[in-house]
């Protein structure tokens, strides 16, 4: 049994003291700077370091001058698929030792991610920065007297080449727990390594010894299927969530979290690890600012165009929606992540995650934000579970069809009314008839997670794409939901 010898949470507070301290010291855009000159520097010798002339490269306008934006398609076919799965030198010095595999939430394709080791070594230290925040906010907190639950997919990872592994999320961070915070860590890894979903969640119910457990951290759908089989409640202090929106979550929670504790949200990816919320819900995410990754921002209407308008910490607005680019120790170099924020703060800077840059519906020229729809169901149906909509086409003209795990009916006319309201270009669509009225199709509980299992996709870092943009591809999907 995993079992902690000692509590070293005064130890590892009076640690989070110091960081929050500096944290909060911290120069936006002098940080950023440090960082981006750094990234430089290690990658100047690789292939993309040379081509892109990495050694010449003084400040942020001459780096966005010679390094243009690329998705993650650009980046896999020019410069790390010629070399797969043996990426040494290409675009961060040395052999990258782990691929992160990603579903592709919205396209379906598995994307291929590379993981440095100073990428592990900057997610494990933004990760401490949770914590930090947490033990300022609970300054009495004893977290570190119990163990820390990551509910992840299988740490099992399939050896490609040698040295070279690649595999879920979790898994790589499995991986590379140091032994010191190893006996801190929970499941062991004859649990953590079973792939079947069902058969893992059914002895982490059997043998996790929930009383100990004061950390718990992963998606909330998955979280909550814990939860929900577990034959004691964990003495919980602190639920780390992210990866999708908690609103749809917060209620159904309730009832699992003992008094007193703390719901702290983080915007994990695969590319790396982006923010954290360092106050109350609602008060939005920190930029992990120096923890190995260069952010750059552009306004969401510009992205598509020959020279769009690049932002940094120096020059980001409030109230305006932008998609995230990544530069990072992983050796990715003005990367469009495919996630939009908004930010509420500059100094320091804090966002809201608003959707991604394919989560929008526009098939008909409607031009619907992933906010808007969610905002817009949840207000409607706040029992909502699963759910996910895209287009279909009737003849020349076509609707949105709506696919809801909910356990309240939900009204398609107060449904089209409130998404009117809300953008213009949807309600100018439907006066002009181009778009017709919504359809929405109510699923029994459990009818989603269902389509996850069938698809091999159920727990770990996958999530129910809540629009499918692709018609083809959505006609699947409502057929598999249906059926």
């Amino acid at each position: 049994m995993n079992r902690p010898p000692f509590d070293a949470t005064p130890f590892m507070r009076a640690l989070a003291r110091a960081r929050v301290a500096q944290l909060r010291r911290l120069d936006p855009v002098a940080a950023q700077r440090r960082v981006l000159r750094g990234l430089l520097r290690r990658a100047a010798g690789t292939r993309f370091g040379q081509a892109h002339g990495f050694a010449g490269i003084g400040d942020v306008a001459a780096y966005q001058a010679a390094v243009p934006l690329r998705d993650y398609e650009a980046f896999w076919r020019e410069w790390w698929q010629p070399h797969y799965p043996v990426l040494r030198d290409a675009s961060w010095p040395g052999l990258v030792p782990y691929f992160a595999l990603s579903s592709g939430t919205t396209s379906g394709r598995t994307k291929y991610i590379p993981v440095t080791r100073a990428m592990v070594r900057a997610n494990r230290r933004a990760g401490f920065d949770t914590l930090a925040w947490h033990f300022a906010n609970k300054p009495d907190s004893r977290i570190f007297s119990g163990l820390a639950f990551m509910l992840g997919g299988s740490t099992a990872l399939e050896e490609v080449a040698p040295g070279v592994r690649q595999g879920d999320l979790s898994g790589i961070a499995a991986a590379e727990i140091p032994r010191s915070l190893s006996r801190w860590s929970w499941p062991p890894p004859a649990l953590a390594l079973e792939a079947d979903w069902d058969r893992k969640l059914a002895a982490l119910a059997r043998q996790t010894p929930a009383s100990r457990v004061h950390v718990l951290t992963g998606t909330p759908s998955w979280l909550l299927m814990l939860l929900e089989q577990l034959p004691a409640l964990p003495q919980l202090e602190l639920l780390v969530h992210g990866g999708v929106a908690w609103a749809p979550y917060r209620e159904r929670f309730a009832a699992y979290l003992p008094q007193g504790c703390e719901t702290r949200e983080v915007y994990p990816a695969s590319e790396g690890f982006i923010a954290t919320a360092d106050g109350a819900e609602g008060e939005g995410l920190r930029l992990n600012l120096d923890r190995g990754i260069f952010f750059e921002f552009v306004p969401v209407e510009e992205l598509g165009r020959d020279r769009p308008t690049r932002h940094w910490v120096e020059s980001i607005e409030t109230g305006q929606d932008y998609a995230v680019v990544l530069t990072t120790c992983a050796g990715l170099f003005s990367y469009v992540l495919g996630d939009t924020v908004r930010f509420l703060s500059k100094t320091p800077p804090r966002l809201l995650v608003t959707g991604r840059t394919s989560y929008m519906l526009s098939t008909f020229g409607e031009h619907l934000h992933g906010a808007e729809i969610e905002a817009a169901l949840l207000a409607l149906a706040p029992g909502v579970r699963e759910y996910t909509v895209g287009p279909v086409f009737s003849g020349a003209r076509g609707h949105h069809h709506w696919l809801v795990e909910s356990e309240a009916p939900l009204d398609a006319a107060a449904l089209d009314a409130r998404l009117a309201a809300a953008n213009a270009d949807y309600a100018a669509h439907r006066e002009g008839g181009q778009l017709l009225p919504p359809v929405v199709t109510l699923l029994p509980p459990g009818r989603f997670n269902d389509w996850m299992r069938a698809q091999v996709k159920l727990g770990g870092q996958h999530k129910v794409p809540r629009v499918i943009a692709d018609p083809a591809r959505f006609a699947e999907a409502v057929a598999s939901l249906l059926n």
